[in-house]
């Protein structure tokens, strides 16, 4: 993996794209990639588990770069950001907070796939500087318990937890072969490197941000973001086994907000389809 990540990190740097690192509040570092147009809006983009920013956004990162400030970070805990902040989603949030604030952005837009749409939707309702919302495959406020449970039992887990954090390499097969659309064959060998560099290290950190994520749900009162949120815009795929798409509508009634169907997609958008939602994101955010 270390082969495809250099070839990676080095495109983006002749594309003008420059890795930092942010020293955070919670004695912690956030490593984000940033480039583009810096006159333009601002868009930050936020991957879900099983990589990191770049290995999430990696060609549309390139593909928005013209006409979009460009920001990516890794999320805490992955790739090569970390915190001594509590494992959960107010900790991501805070971070992403921060970010904003260091690069003095009166106005940002924000994209978040997964587990960083969660991180979209918080922002929505916490970071008064968000102007518009795009948020793929993830269900905020409207995945209970019993749609967690169903989800677990769908990957043949008991436990949430142990659908997005493998244990082996055996997992991370499990895991991309019910996430993506047409998973290639490759050789196990590089299932276990892909658990190297992307799963095994901060284990029980990675395992908190979805075991904390019920109590953060509870704590928030639907009632009180009804109307309050800045527009957002909603793409799920059809065949998403993750969150499944009657999820996705009922989300988009929640939020007053549009939801784009890809067909046949699953849940791995951004990698699957990068032209189309990288169009859609533009169409959106003008």
């Amino acid at each position: 993996m270390s082969m495809v990540d250099n070839y990676q990190q080095s495109q983006l740097k002749k594309a003008g794209f420059e890795p930092h690192q942010l020293s955070l509040e919670s004695e912690g570092e956030l490593h984000y990639w940033q480039g583009g147009n810096k006159s333009a809006s601002a868009v930050i983009l936020l991957h879900g588990f099983g990589g990191t920013g770049m290995t999430s956004w990696y060609e549309m990162m390139q593909d928005l770069a013209s006409d979009y400030h460009v920001i990516v970070p890794d999320l805490l805990w992955f790739g090569a950001s970390f915190s001594n902040a509590p494992a959960n989603l107010s900790s991501e949030t805070q971070s992403i907070q921060q970010l904003i604030e260091v690069l003095a952005l009166d106005s940002v837009n924000v994209v978040g796939i997964s587990y960083g749409g969660f991180i979209t939707f918080d922002l929505m309702i916490n970071e008064p500087k968000v102007n518009k919302a795009i948020i793929l495959a993830s269900p905020g406020i409207v995945f209970g318990d019993e749609d967690m449970n169903a989800m677990s039992q769908r990957f043949g887990q008991s436990v949430p937890e142990a659908v997005f954090v493998p244990e082996n390499k055996e997992g991370v097969r499990h895991l991309l072969e019910h996430t993506f659309v047409n998973h290639p064959w490759y050789p196990s060998f590089i299932d276990e490197q892909i658990y190297q560099a992307y799963f095994a290290d901060f284990h029980e950190q990675k395992k908190s941000l979805i075991t904390t994520l019920p109590a953060y749900r509870d704590q928030l009162n639907p009632a009180d973001l009804k109307g309050k949120l800045p527009p957002s815009l909603l793409i799920w795929g059809e065949n998403d086994s993750v969150f499944p798409l009657e999820k996705g509508i009922e989300f988009s009634e929640f939020l007053n907000a549009p939801i784009i169907v890809i067909p046949e997609a699953s849940h791995g958008l951004s990698n699957d389809f990068p032209e189309s939602i990288s169009q859609m994101i533009r169409d959106f955010i003008q």
